[in-house]
């Protein structure tokens, strides 16, 4: 190739967020289950969920950011997966 071509990068691979818009009922473990999918505090996971909706987590792919979502569901919370644009 002599360096004058044009290749167009296409990546099948988009990053999905994962969005918290109620804790339910049962807050303590919705904290708890932030806690250990974000590595943030407990204070912090808190915090998050005081600002709502709120993203929990962000750039991920899309088996993560669903096993996520239903992590926080299974403890009552209302957790959706939104597919990141470019």
């Amino acid at each position: 190739m002599d360096g004058d071509g044009y290749f167009t990068l296409v990546c099948d691979c988009v990053p999905h967020s994962v969005v918290l818009s109620d804790p339910g009922t049962r807050t303590i473990d919705a904290v708890k289950e932030i806690s250990r999918l974000t590595g943030l505090s407990l204070w912090h996971s808190k915090l998050l969920i005081g600002q709502l909706p709120a993203t929990v987590l962000e750039d991920q792919p899309e088996d993560i950011a669903r096993a996520a979502a239903s992590a926080l569901r299974d403890v009552g919370a209302v957790a959706h997966v939104v597919e990141q644009g470019g």
